[in-house]
């Protein structure tokens, strides 16, 4: 069956940085566009960053531009979120989606827990 695992996450001081990953398998991940997602509690679950198939555009909320970029590696299946200066509003738990145009078919994660904290 399909499988979109994220990692990564953890808790980091305001200021701070991660890397967040997501391993995707058993689909054909390089016609599959990718996004993050990231839902804060008692809030609605929001995209945060896209990237389309072959990697070539990128696309960001304007709360993490500047801050967050977004890559793939199509030979390892495998879409990254690299956040720099963090800060407690991007406190969420940070979703994974993979999602084929002509289908609209997506595919979810189970979500990894990012806390920015002192």
């Amino acid at each position: 069956q399909v499988q979109v695992v994220e990692s990564g996450g953890g808790l980091v001081q305001p200021g701070g940085s991660l890397r967040l990953s997501c391993a995707a398998s058993r689909f054909t991940f390089s016609s599959h566009a990718m996004r993050w997602f990231r839902q804060a509690p008692g809030k609605e679950r929001e995209l945060v960053a896209g990237i389309t198939s072959a990697g070539g555009i990128a696309n960001y909320a304007d709360s993490v531009k500047g801050r967050f970029t977004i890559s793939r590696d199509n030979a390892k299946n495998t879409v990254y979120l690299q956040m720099n200066s963090l800060k407690p509003e991007d406190t969420a738990v940070y979703y994974c989606n993979a999602v084929r145009s002509t289908t609209g078919v997506n595919y979810w994660g189970q979500g990894t827990q990012v806390t920015v904290s002192s």
